[in-house]
């Protein structure tokens, strides 16, 4: 039911101003749209589980301020993983699978991706995921084009590679890239027939104007994005922004709504973040318009939602992956 065909909702040409006036809406009006239109675009029970799981951890020359992996921030108490074995990923993208997720994403804490052995095992790991019958994503930093070819000839679903924010708050945030830097990276992307997976945080003191800057962004590219996580932050002490209060549940609804609007034909993910919500407010972003969510105990190197609420959540949602086990039997 998904598509990208020309309709009166799917735009590219959305002005800042027009995203922050449907971001400041009132709620429920901005819910009840929101909602309209996912049902225009997507089956409503179609929740998709994708699980994800960090196959090099820690070291990373980068200086993004949320992040534990950092090696700029020397008080992050993190254990650091040097590249997994290719039968350690397959393992654990086989468990993932058995427990209901269509989706095994695969990060390594890189600058940008480097040709040789361990580039050499990504591939490898790719390619095994598609043979599980599993989607396949991963996110490895920046690459280039002849690297994203690669990544396509092994059988590579999508390539995540997030803006995190707004262009004017970008430098608010990492200082060792560039927003160019992304660009080129997700046209390199889409440029070899990958589906891009790119989003954002909210709750780093981003305006609600560089969130819709944000957001202007991924509805420039043509088509959109195909697959759009919504983050918010989870301060990690040690981090630039470890102090920071998290996000009222009530804006990330606000936020969720609002890329499904201006990105009506994506599947937005509710990502990081998500562990701080309760069911209620989960739903509510589901209602939204959020139709993934990532599945297991651990978001690289953050908690998420433990699997047994996950499923007590899909089981209160009644959504496709529960409703074989419903229906009457011959």
């Amino acid at each position: 039911m998904t598509h990208q065909a020309a309709d009166p909702f799917t735009r590219h040409d959305w002005t800042i101003d027009e995203i922050v006036a449907i971001y400041q809406s009132p709620l429920l009006e901005l819910i009840a749209r929101a909602n309209a239109i996912h049902r225009e675009f997507h089956d409503v029970n179609d929740v998709q589980k994708a699980s994800l799981l960090s196959i090099k951890t820690g070291g990373c020359p980068e200086n993004c301020g949320y992040c534990p992996q950092s090696a700029h921030h020397k008080e992050v108490h993190l254990d650091r993983i040097h590249m997994m074995k290719t039968d350690e990923v397959l393992q654990m993208a086989a468990k993932a699978k058995a427990a209901g997720a269509d989706r095994f994403c695969m990060g390594a804490a890189w600058r940008s991706v480097r040709d040789g052995r361990e580039f050499d095992s990504v591939i490898d790991m790719v390619r095994g995921v598609r043979e599980l019958g599993l989607e396949a994503c991963v996110t490895l930093g920046m690459l280039n084009a002849a690297q994203a070819g690669r990544l396509k000839e092994a059988g590579l679903t999508a390539y995540n590679h997030n803006l995190d924010t707004g262009p004017d708050y970008y430098d608010k945030i990492v200082t060792t890239r560039t927003y160019d830097d992304r660009l080129d990276t997700l046209k390199a992307v889409r440029g070899a027939g990958i589906e891009m997976c790119c989003g954002g945080i909210v709750g780093m003191g981003e305006s609600v104007t560089d969130r819709a800057a944000m957001l202007q962004t991924l509805a420039s590219f043509n088509p959109h994005p195909e697959s759009v996580p919504i983050n918010a932050l989870v301060p990690v002490e040690g981090t630039p922004l470890g102090e920071r209060e998290r996000i009222d549940p009530l804006d990330f609804v606000r936020m969720i709504a609002v890329a499904r609007i201006v990105l009506p034909a994506s599947r937005v993910r509710l990502s990081a973040g998500r562990s701080v919500l309760n069911r209620e407010a989960q739903v509510l972003c589901m209602v939204a318009g959020a139709n993934s969510i990532f599945y297991g105990e651990q978001l690289l190197t953050t908690a998420n939602v433990g699997e047994t609420d996950d499923d007590a959540l899909f089981a209160a949602l009644a959504a496709k992956p529960q409703l074989k086990d419903l229906l009457p039997t011959d």
